[in-house]
């Protein structure tokens, strides 16, 4: 018999204070998969929510699982202009000589890895002829060595026996360490969090958490974009730009942090240590900081180090094969939603929320670690199944009422799936375009 979900992610948050909040789930729905999904989405908002109501107070939590689905996806409802696409034009899935590879070209550096090694036009039916020139294999490592973003598919027979699937296996969902015991007490209307993250899984963590208070402000270098969710990552945030080459920009990023109760980032292992800030720096930095990350294909083996999205994380470990198989269909077939960044994201806001309550209630400072490939060994432990489920028709009543002024125009987005004591989060900033505030803290301003 399989460990349910809640019961793994309970075991990987570690032992702390029982909430006497009640939680209610209510509506019904079924993400079409052969995987639990929908099981998954419910299970992450929960671990974030209950955690939030141990460190409140809250009583009552309640999760829509219709909302909570439909919150795994794009939320913002434009008015009178379009979202921009979230992918490349030739990033997807492409048959090789001996099976399928999938192409990461969203940011412009990983594209152009790509294209140089098939030193094809950038168009789609030239990179499918390129592609099909190839062996899966052959064509992942060498996009790989241009430090581009690609991989080839397993089954998850393969994953199971792959270096690195055997890696993430022995990893737990969530790894802990104590870095200090000199904590001081804080409660989220005052939390600090500087959110070094990108794309999706990091900074939906910090999108929840500043939905319930907290300041997040949001660092990026000079040159980097993510146009294509730029509007759904930033809301709650301001959003600062530091290059950390830089000498005086290093010593602003040192400032923040020396005030910072959390730093999340997504930087994969060493990089952050290759810029100068190696674990025990950024402690002697910020002794009291809580230091939460995630890594797309886990903290050990040889794929430690590889760049990785939830895209790509679903075809190395076998769910896109998975699917493939159980749908009889011809081609890869991922999660209907890129369900490893969503609940990697409300993992990392519960571990944030869980050592926040442990500092408050001890001084111990922890620091914790998780990875997409770790979520999807998670979401791989149930049962698999025919496949079940069907789309999710939105209706009007689905969508806030208020309008939300982006950087792009008026919107609404869809409502939140969590609500605590019958209230939900509270966003201080609509989303908006990056670097466009200050590098401090909001409490310097006023």
């Amino acid at each position: 018999m399989h460990t349910s979900l809640d019961q793994q992610i309970i075991r990987a948050l570690g032992a702390g204070p029982v909430t006497s909040a009640k939680v209610t789930q209510t509506n019904d729905a079924e993400l079409p998969s052969c995987f639990a999904v929908t099981d998954l989405a419910v299970s992450s908002f929960r671990a974030a929510a209950v955690e939030l109501a141990t460190l409140t107070g809250a009583r009552e939590v309640t999760i829509d699982r219709r909302l909570a689905a439909l919150w795994f996806d794009m939320t913002l409802r434009p008015s009178g202009w379009n979202l921009p696409s979230p992918w490349d034009a030739i990033a997807g899935v492409y048959p090789s000589r001996d099976g399928w590879i999938r192409l990461h070209t969203n940011a412009p550096h990983h594209r152009d890895a790509a294209l140089r090694v098939l030193r094809c036009e950038p168009e789609k039916t030239a990179v499918a002829f390129a592609v099909a020139q190839w062996s899966k294999t052959a064509l992942e490592e060498a996009i790989v060595a241009e430090n581009g973003a690609a991989t080839a598919m397993h089954s998850m027979k393969e994953w199971g026996k792959h270096p690195q699937g055997r890696a993430v296996a022995a990893e737990p969902l969530i790894a802990w360490t104590t870095k200090a015991e000199n904590g001081t007490p804080v409660e989220i209307a005052h939390l600090k969090v500087l959110d070094l993250t990108r794309v999706l899984a990091g900074p939906v963590a910090t999108r929840f958490l500043a939905g319930f208070g907290a300041d997040v402000l949001r660092i990026d270098p000079p040159w980097w974009s993510e146009p294509g969710v730029e509007p759904e990552v930033t809301l709650g945030k301001r959003r600062a730009s530091l290059d950390l080459t830089q000498t005086q920009d290093r010593k602003t990023f040192e400032r923040l942090l020396a005030q910072a109760d959390i730093l999340v980032h997504g930087y994969r292992p060493g990089a952050l240590q290759g810029l100068g800030y190696s674990p025990d720096h950024l402690r002697k930095l910020a002794p009291h900081m809580i230091d939460v990350s995630l890594c797309a294909y886990g903290w050990t083996g040889p794929w430690a180090a590889r760049r990785g999205f939830d895209s790509l994380v679903q075809m190395s470990c076998g769910i896109a094969a998975e699917g493939m198989k159980r749908k009889g269909a011809e081609q890869p077939i991922p999660l209907p939603i890129q369900a490893l960044d969503h609940a990697t994201g409300y993992l990392m806001a519960a571990a944030v929320l869980r050592a926040i309550q442990i500092r408050n209630r001890t001084g111990k400072i922890l620091s914790a670690r998780l990875s997409l490939a770790r979520t999807a060994a998670l979401l791989m432990s149930q049962d698999q199944r025919s496949f079940r489920g069907n789309e999710i028709r939105e209706t009007s009543k689905d969508v806030g009422g208020s309008v939300e002024l982006t950087s792009w125009g008026p919107s609404r987005r869809l409502r939140f799936p969590v609500q605590l004591d019958a209230a939900g989060p509270s966003w201080r900033f609509p989303a908006g375009h990056l670097r466009i505030d200050a590098p401090s803290w909001l409490e310097a301003q006023t």
